[in-house]
């Protein structure tokens, strides 16, 4: 018979009762720990956002802190919490899961429970797995589990703590945000957007606190932090801290914290403390900034017509004269911010002015580097200009930089003449060079001579006047040298009184010349200048005579000590007198010279005079020979002798022959100054014969001069008494008046004169003449003369001038005509001249062509001088 298979095992459920006490604890598990996850993620995001808040309250958190305790606060709701219901809610949802739970709190009842579940899903037939069995376990685990508090199994519940908690964060968050709302909403802000630059709130707030400060490089420093008006906090103190160095404390005055630092050399920090508020500035010590250079553009008045100049002012002052305008330029080691001048501030000067001074002041025009006042206007006052300028970085200059305007005033030029006497006599053909140099601060317009004459004695001609235009000069021009040549000859100047003058003009408008001091030209005639030279041909041989007699003494001396002889003369006392001796000798060597030298001027003078004899000139010619080989040879030889004594290494013997020779040579030194002596004096007389001649004509063109002078007037004042003439024919008659006295005297001189020679010669001709002189009454007739004039009846005055003018010039004739004869009878023996005589007049004719030679192209200079001025002189009176 055959067997049937087992029938399977019907599905056996755990019981209804169980099941439901299971489901309530599930869903009693889930509630609590999802109210955990909940609670813990609130607490994570209150517990961030209070620590930045009150972080927020002690310091600056920065952007990166706020970032991490947002992260950290996030986390618990994006980590934390589905961990919590991954473990609590997903891995708890199987019975055979909350089993394994409940046996950590109950061991047996969880076992009997999991294995009832086990049960429940286990699979066979009735005969292996009895159904009845499984349902008899289950009913009987049931049972027991109904027994039991399954809530009593759960894990440790938090959900009320971490609930409170979260409540008492949450609280004390609105807390925050009821007491400070804006310090909340601030640090809400800050906690959701953690690398945002929104700056913290503070209690304490600022107005515009800086963050960067640039100061000056080592010099103290101050930092003012003001209170802004909402601050909700007003701390009485503050403090501030530089690096690591002591704080610096500072009290509150009218909502300001006012503080004062060191200086400083290096870059740093300061932390400022101002109640809960902490504030940083960057500190950049950085020299100040300066001027490197300046300078100054000056635009000079138009009327000098100089271009514009720059000038350095380095040394803090620039001078320019009135009128003009300045600009002056900075160049500073950095770029400026703003630059301001003035006011300016006047200076002292000692010269009193009426000149109102008004300050200006302005800001600079700035350009890079560069800083530009705008055109400022110079007057008569000098004026400082003070400067201010601060740097983009907010530092300002040094204090106390300033620069110093001179205002200068176009000074009159200056005028002088170089190379020339103050006072000089020449004939009319002679020409004097000299240099005129013209001087002006802001350049020479020009510069030349002018002159003009005044007669000696009354004369019908007209005093020379003029002027020449040397040079042009111009405005770069401050000294203007110009040679000149004045020949009296050339510009047809008469004997007469020149005063000769420079002048200078500068470009001040209106201004008149300036004129050097003047010079003094006494243009002689050829008698005047004979006259001259015998007076410089007396000193000549007063001078001569008294060195003759002072060598004779010497030559005593010498002869007392050549006596001695030569042990005597190496005693000391007797070598002292030699070297006085030689030191004498060398005095009368050098007088000599000078004697000589004025002698051979003397010389050329009186060749060029024309009007000396020649015989006069060949006595003063051989007496200048004789002077020479005097200063070259003779008296040299004789201190040299003197010198030689004097050696140490001499012996007495070798002494005594020095001084003995020495004493030879001074005899013929003596004896040749004798003969030069006699030379001069013979020369002096035939001089002094010849300007008789020179002085009568002299007279007789005094007494001519004025005739002329009274004969021009005659129309205006004869028949007028004196005290009512015109003031320029007054003066005119006085000066007429004048002359006539000094003639008169003149000539009672030249009678006087011819006395004396004649008692010295014994020349017929001078005592003739004398004689007719005396006869003739001329002293008187003159005086008379003069005493018509004074009276004023010049008709009269005019006919006696004119018969006692021609009275002198023909004794002037009678007398040159005497010395004709004689010179041509005299020292020819045969009337044939000597080869000595020939020889001379040779050389007197080569040396007064060389002079011609010399006067004409001087005077030719001069002429051309004259043809390049630009201003012709006025017509002079003709020759």
């Amino acid at each position: 018979m055959s067997t049937s298979p087992n029938p399977p095992a019907s599905k056996v459920v755990i019981p209804e009762g169980l099941r439901v006490q299971l489901d309530g604890f599930r869903r009693h598990l889930w509630r609590v720990k999802i109210l955990e996850a909940i609670a813990a993620g609130v607490i994570g995001l209150l517990v961030s956002f209070l620590l930045v808040y009150g972080l927020d309250r002690v310091w600056q958190t920065p952007g990166w802190a706020r970032l991490v305790i947002l992260l950290g606060g996030v986390s618990l709701f994006t980590v934390f919490a589905p961990f919590w219901l991954h473990r609590w809610v997903w891995r708890q949802r199987r019975e055979e899961q909350l089993a394994r739970l409940i046996a950590r709190r109950y061991p047996g009842l969880g076992d009997r429970l999991l294995g009832v579940i086990e049960l429940q899903s286990q699979e066979g037939n009735a005969d292996t797995l009895s159904p009845r069995l499984r349902e008899a376990a289950m009913e009987a685990v049931a049972a027991e589990t109904g027994k039991r508090k399954l809530d009593e199994a759960l894990p440790p519940q938090r959900h009320r703590r971490w609930s409170l908690a979260a409540l008492g964060l949450a609280g004390v968050a609105a807390a925050a945000f009821t007491l400070t709302p804006r310090a909340g909403l601030n640090a809400l802000e800050r906690w959701l957007m953690p690398l945002s630059k929104t700056e913290r709130y503070t209690f304490t707030r600022l107005e515009n606190p800086p963050v960067y400060r640039a100061v000056a490089f080592g010099e103290a420093f101050e930092i003012t932090l003001r209170l802004s008006g909402d601050s909700e906090q007003r701390p009485s103190h503050a403090t501030g801290r530089y690096g690591l160095q002591p704080a610096v404390e500072s009290k509150l005055a009218k909502d300001i914290y006012h503080f004062t630092f060191p200086g400083q050399q290096e870059p740093g920090n300061i932390d400022f403390h101002i109640g809960d508020l902490r504030h940083r500035v960057r500190i950049e010590p950085v020299p100040r900034p300066s001027v490197e250079s300046a300078v100054a553009v000056i635009n000079s008045p138009d009327y000098l017509g100089v271009p514009q100049r720059t000038v350095d002012l380095n040394t803090g002052v620039v001078s320019a004269v009135e009128g003009s305008s300045i600009r002056m330029e900075l160049t500073t080691n950095r770029p400026l911010a703003s630059a301001t001048y003035g006011p300016t501030r006047a200076q002292v000067i000692e010269e009193k002015s009426d000149s109102v001074y008004e300050p200006v002041d302005g800001k600079l025009d700035l350009s890079g580097f560069t800083a530009k006042t705008p055109l400022i206007e110079i007057g008569a006052v000098p004026f400082e200009v003070p400067f201010a300028w601060a740097d983009e970085l907010g530092l300002s200059g040094e204090s106390g930089y300033r620069l110093r305007v001179d205002a200068v005033r176009d000074a009159a030029p200056t005028c002088y003449l170089q190379g020339i006497e103050r006072q000089k006599v020449m004939l009319p053909e002679e020409t004097v060079d000299f240099e005129v140099l013209g001087e002006d601060d802001f350049g020479v317009k020009s510069s030349g001579i002018e002159w003009s004459g005044q007669f000696t004695r009354p004369t019908d001609e007209t005093p020379a006047k003029g002027e020449i235009k040397l040079q042009d000069g111009g405005p770069e021009e401050r000294r203007v040298m110009s040679p000149a040549s004045f020949s009296p000859a050339a510009y047809g100047i008469t004997p007469q009184k020149i005063t000769l003058r420079g002048y200078t003009e500068d470009y001040f408008p209106k201004r008149k010349r300036t004129y050097s001091e003047p010079v003094v030209l006494y243009v002689l005639t050829r008698d005047e200048h004979a006259q001259l030279l015998k007076s410089r041909f007396d000193r000549n041989i007063t001078e001569f005579e008294d060195l003759a007699r002072r060598e004779q003494e010497l030559l005593d001396e010498n002869q007392r000590l050549e006596k001695l002889g030569g042990e005597q003369l190496q005693k000391e006392e007797n070598t002292k007198r030699l070297e006085n001796q030689e030191q004498a000798e060398a005095e009368s060597e050098r007088r000599m010279k000078e004697l000589t030298d004025s002698m051979e001027s003397l010389m050329k003078d009186a060749a060029r005079n024309g009007d000396i004899e020649k015989g006069t000139l060949k006595k003063m010619a051989e007496a200048l020979k004789s002077m020479q080989e005097l200063s070259q040879q003779d008296l040299p030889k004789v201190e040299g002798k003197l010198n030689d004594s004097q050696d140490q290494a001499n012996a007495a013997e070798k002494t005594g022959k020095d001084v003995s020779e020495a004493v030879e040579e001074q005899k013929k030194a003596v004896e040749k100054m004798q003969e030069a002596l006699a030379k001069a004096n013979d020369a002096n007389r035939q001089f002094e014969a010849g300007t008789f001649v020179n002085r009568l004509k002299k007279a007789a063109g005094e007494q001519n001069g004025i005739a002329s002078s009274l004969v021009e007037a005659y129309d205006r004042i004869l028949g007028v008494k004196s005290g009512k003439l015109d003031p320029s024919d007054q003066r005119r008659l006085n000066e007429a008046t004048s002359q006539q006295a000094n003639t008169a005297s003149d000539v009672r001189w030249i009678q006087e004169d011819l006395a004396n020679y004649f008692a010295r010669t014994s020349t017929e001709s001078f005592k003739q003449l004398l004689t007719e002189m005396k006869e003739s009454r001329i002293d008187v007739g003159l005086e008379e003369v003069r005493a018509l004039l004074t009276t004023n009846h010049s008709y009269v005055a005019t006919e006696n001038s004119k018969i006692w003018a021609d009275k002198l010039t023909e004794w002037a004739k009678k007398l040159e005509g005497d010395k004709d004869k004689d010179g041509a009878g005299g020292g020819g023996g045969g009337g044939g001249q000597s080869p000595e005589d020939e020889d001379f007049e040779f050389m007197l004719r080569v040396m007064k062509m060389v002079q011609q030679e010399q006067d004409l192209r001087a005077q030719t200079r001069a002429l051309e001088q004259l043809r390049r001025g630009s201003d012709k002189p006025t017509p002079a009176h003709a020759p």
